[in-house]
């Protein structure tokens, strides 16, 4: 695909693009056999209508017409490639006047924001406060309570009353409106009162009773619970207590730490806690550290990100987050509801992220071409090598559908921020603030290690 680039104000391009007439004629050909599938006509077999007939039948314009909106979008990926730019929001792409006759190439025009360009500063040699591993020795209690909360048993306490903390058995029957509705029979259910499982006051009206007990109560269910046809109704709970347990946690010593983890002794058990503990809080360090080093080298540099591009990567970040919540069963109407906020509020408080994003590509670009930064072919090999057991037919696979370049890029990123951090020089959390450094987050009080 031929493509041309003209620079715009506030980091923005026009890419004029020409689609082959080799390439429309192939696409037409496509979708001429998918429109084939559907038609019937005299001496064919359903389905099996050939393009030629199909084109002759409809026009070979209305099934350009049809290939050109279900083509566009790859051709649009296509023609960035080809331009060899990084998009930041949605595009404006524009046809010709006129589809192209038959033989010709089609044309089209994006209008669409790019990474911004940075202008270097100092990057090597950077002092950036670093912090040292410390597992505290409340996380390695708070890590041992974990396990003895494991490892308890529930004992049932004869005529005990239930309180918080405890557990009940408990044979329940709900009705809306004096009729049962589905879903809302249980028999021998077990719940821990104060855990917050049960919709609000069904806990609470537990509190006190023993086994026996037969008790109704009169609740409502909150307004955004997930089954439509009980939000917001009252209804009536029929509850028979079976049972009131109690957690019994196991003795803290030796033994505990020999059943529950397989050391000898509880000083072992806490020391390896601690080790795994301080592991873990490295990697965080490791990465706050990469982290710090880059922003400190953004700090450094010049780079002019527009306010347009900034609320476009901030809605871009709003739409990956929905995306990502949307596999958890968590739907955007969800999301708003329980943030308390609208979208335009959401994307409002994403831009600092979004600036400081746009920023770091911004660098990391500039780094690489200062540096000629190169990936190669073995370099990629090396990195999917985990996601294959044949690399090289994968490889070969990304290549054809166009992705190398942006796997390519990610990976010139990730070598120049090690370039970063291999000259950084690491300093105490004390100096780096003394000095107006940058340096690695603090764990926050009560934080556990990792």
């Amino acid at each position: 695909m031929k493509t041309t680039v003209t620079e715009l104000p506030e980091s923005r391009v026009r890419v004029e693009a020409e689609v082959p007439p080799e390439e429309v004629a192939k696409r037409v050909e496509q979708t001429a056999r998918a429109l084939g599938r559907d038609l019937r006509i005299p001496g064919f077999r359903a389905g099996k209508v050939p393009a030629p007939v199909v084109i002759r039948r409809l026009g070979h314009e209305a099934v350009l017409d049809e290939t050109v909106r279900s083509a566009l979008g790859r051709w649009y990926v296509e023609a960035v490639q080809a331009a060899k730019i990084a998009p930041v929001g949605d595009p404006d792409i524009k046809l010709g006047d006129e589809l192209p006759a038959e033989g010709q190439p089609l044309t089209f025009s994006i209008e669409i924001g790019v990474r911004p360009k940075a202008t270097l500063g100092e990057y090597k040699g950077l002092e950036v406060g670093r912090r040292e591993p410390d597992a505290a020795d409340d996380a390695i209690e708070r890590e041992i309570d974990a396990l003895r909360d494991r490892a308890a048993r529930l004992d049932t306490v004869e005529g005990a009353t239930a309180e918080n903390g405890d557990f009940v058995v408990m044979d329940y029957k709900g009705f809306l409106d004096g009729e049962p509705f589905e879903g809302g029979e249980g028999r021998d259910q077990l719940i821990e009162l104060g855990s917050g499982r049960l919709i609000p006051g069904f806990e609470e009206g537990l509190t006190g009773a023993k086994a026996g007990d037969e008790l109704k109560l009169d609740l409502t269910f909150p307004a955004e619970y997930g089954a439509e046809h009980l939000a917001g109704q009252d209804a009536v709970f029929e509850v028979t207590v079976k049972e009131v347990k109690r957690k019994e946690l196991p003795e803290l010593n030796d033994d505990f730490a020999l059943e529950a983890a397989g050391f000898d002794t509880l000083d072992e058990l806490r020391t390896d806690i601690r080790n795994r503990l301080e592991e873990s809080e490295s990697t965080q360090i490791e990465g706050d550290f990469r982290q710090a080093v880059l922003d400190s080298a953004v700090q450094n540099a010049e780079v002019d990100v527009p306010e347009a591009l900034v609320d476009a990567r901030a809605r871009e970040l709003f739409d990956q987050a929905v995306h990502s919540l949307s596999h958890r069963g968590i739907s955007k109407d969800i999301y708003l509801q329980i943030s308390g906020k609208t979208e335009d509020e959401l994307v409002e408080e994403g831009k600092p992220d979004a600036e400081q994003a746009l920023k770091r590509e911004a660098v990391l670009t500039a780094i690489v071409a200062a540096e000629n930064i190169d990936v190669t072919d073995d370099e990629v090999l090396e990195a999917i090598a985990g996601e294959s057991d044949k690399p090289k037919k994968l490889l070969q696979q990304i290549k054809s559908d166009g992705r190398i370049d942006q796997i390519k890029e990610d990976l010139a990123a990730r070598k120049a921020v090690d370039l970063l951090v291999e000259s950084a020089q690491a300093v105490s959390v004390e100096d780096a603030k003394a000095a107006g450094k940058l340096f690695t987050p603090e764990k926050a009080e009560g934080e556990p290690a990792a």
